[in-house]
């Protein structure tokens, strides 16, 4: 008799078959070297209920260039599992043709040329006709955003989220859960959720004061004659990496335990499905799915991973879609006798020259850009490189604001921190101004000026390695690896906290850090309340102003070891 996890991989294996990951159909296509809309969004349905998942969109309304991560290291067990696969043995994993239009959508490699290609990807406008296509075949299906949403753009900074919030609401959003959500702090994001048409979802989000629950856990939805729980799991590590005085009313953290009662108690109230909405990221949730039974589906953020195929977990489903638009990802489910017996997955991609925008959508988006329009599309200057953040370690984008800070904020080192969001630029793209906020725009952008010794900017390369690097998922608190500009080191991954980060020395002179001497420092995203100094944006703005044309030589400051 076949096991029921025995049959999941079963469900897995045949999606790949049948082309249900979309990995078949795309490589048919790229010998077409033609996409077309019916194409990316044919599915053959399956089962009595679907899931429709976006997460991490970062408030990227129109379409945009984004390069996936050519780092993207695991360590521990998951050394080498997906997502922790990255450029040609990504493409030999999921068997895909390099120079296909999933290579593009899917990894760095040839980038730029690839991009020439097959065009921008996302934009909202694509999105809704996506969600629109699955719900006029699939209408009782579900429509769960998993955070990221508010922020990371011009227009959403500008109207402290509100653009984001009305687009959600018009793509017609069954629930979601938050992260940077939180950085507009506690009376904006409380201000918007009361007019939510939709639950707020955080499990884990617990009143400081009290230690008790202060947001909905869950939602039950009546859908096709099935009852489904849906169960919200915030970022949660908000305190540390993001600033905690922006939202003292809460905490919040990973909370197995909590978990499990939750899932426990919707469990005991009959319902058929359990699917957890979360921002915990990949290998966090990897690892809470082992612990926590009777979850059927999680719908994985954070971690910006995109996916062609589910992984399976005992018999939980991670499902990874993308982030800043690019993805939205379909899962029809066979629910039946109150358990999940089998699925089809389809991670959609969105190339904007492919997908027709919906035209009521495309409406509201332009009406909410209209009246900053002048701003956002003021030409600063140019770029021949290829401007890229995503990665564990340096990136162009921030190689630039780097140097942007050394020269005008008058330091020996800079630092920026390895946020994942942002979108990338071509070689010979004109930078707007709109393209500057979208790699660095938040609420707390003040550019700082310090003095560090090199002993404490040994310390902050420790803590954030291990961050990143800590083989346990349940320490693994922040983002990629803080980039550096006027400093070299190397990085061995392999070490204990401590041991990781040796042979420091300025680029300038090859002077070695002397741990007692003190250098000037220049950053921005502190955590620290009260940190003084012009917002990034400015920074970065005045910087490109003088120079014209960005062109970056190859960075070889970090050397890394033990992979």
């Amino acid at each position: 008799m076949i096991s029921r996890r025995e049959f999941l991989q079963a469900s897995v294996a045949a999606s790949a078959i049948v082309g249900a990951s979309g990995v078949g159909n795309w490589a048919r296509l790229a010998a077409q070297q033609a996409l077309t809309q019916d194409q990316l969004l044919q599915f053959d349905g399956f089962g009595n209920f679907t899931l429709i998942h976006v997460t991490d969109i970062h408030a990227q309304l129109k379409p945009i260039w984004f390069r996936e991560p050519e780092w993207n290291i695991g360590v521990g067990e998951v050394k080498g599992k997906p997502p922790h696969v990255v450029g040609s043995d990504f493409l030999k994993m999921f068997d895909i043709a390099p120079g296909s239009p999933e290579a593009y959508a899917l990894t760095y490699e040839d980038f730029a040329a690839l991009g020439r290609t097959y065009g921008r990807m996302g934009g909202m406008d694509r999105v809704a006709t996506i969600v629109k296509s699955i719900r006029a075949e699939r209408p009782n299906s579900l429509l769960l955003d998993g955070g990221d949403t508010w922020h990371g753009s011009m227009t959403s900074f500008l109207t402290k989220g509100q653009d984001m919030v009305n687009v959600m609401n018009k793509l017609g959003v069954d629930a979601m859960t938050s992260h940077w959500e939180w950085t507009f702090g506690t009376e904006r994001v409380l201000e918007i959720v009361e007019n939510l048409p939709f639950p707020f979802l955080g499990a884990n989000i617990f009143d400081s004061e009290w230690d008790e629950p202060a947001f909905e856990p869950y939602q039950i939805f009546d859908q096709n004659g099935l009852r489904v729980a849906v169960i919200g799991q915030a970022f949660p590590y908000m305190p540390i990496a993001n600033p905690g005085w922006m939202f003292p009313e809460y905490s919040f953290g990973i909370r197995e335990e909590r978990m499990q009662e939750v899932v426990d108690e919707v469990r005991a109230e009959g319902v058929d499905l359990v699917v957890c909405l979360s921002h915990n990221g990949f290998d966090v949730d990897r690892k809470m799915a082992s612990r926590v039974t009777g979850i059927d589906v999680i719908l994985t953020g954070h971690t910006h991973d995109a996916l062609p195929e589910p992984v399976l977990v005992g018999e939980t489903i991670l499902i990874a879609s993308g982030s800043h638009g690019k993805f939205v990802s379909r899962v029809d489910l066979d629910v039946r006798d109150g358990r999940m017996m089998g699925f089809r997955h389809k991670l959609i991609p969105v190339f904007a020259d492919v997908i027709a925008p919906d035209a009521e959508m495309a409406s509201l988006i332009e009406a909410e850009r209209a009246p900053y329009k002048d701003q956002l599309e003021e030409v600063i200057g140019t770029t021949e490189s290829l401007l890229y953040r995503r990665g564990n370690f340096q990136g162009t984008w921030d190689d630039l604001i780097c140097q942007a800070i050394i020269e005008e904020r008058d330091v020996q080192i800079a630092m920026s921190p390895g946020v994942r969001w942002g979108a990338s630029m071509l070689p010979g793209d004109a930078i707007t101004r709109e393209d500057i906020h979208n790699v660095c725009t938040m609420t707390y952008g003040a550019c700082y000026r310090t003095e560090m010794t090199g002993e404490f900017i040994h310390t902050i390369l420790e803590d954030v390695a291990d961050n990143i690097f800590n083989p346990d998922p349940y320490y693994q608190q922040g983002g990629d690896m803080v980039r550096i500009g006027g400093l070299a080191f190397s990085c061995d991954v392999s070490k204990p906290i401590g041991e990781r980060i040796t042979d420091m020395s300025l680029v300038a002179t090859g002077e070695t850090l002397d741990p007692a001497k003190t250098y000037t420092v220049g950053g921005w995203a502190s955590v620290n309340e009260g940190t003084e100094g012009p917002q990034i944006w400015e920074v970065i703005e005045s910087h490109i102003r003088k120079i014209g044309t960005v062109k970056l030589e190859p960075n070889t400051s970090v050397t890394v070891t033990g992979i």
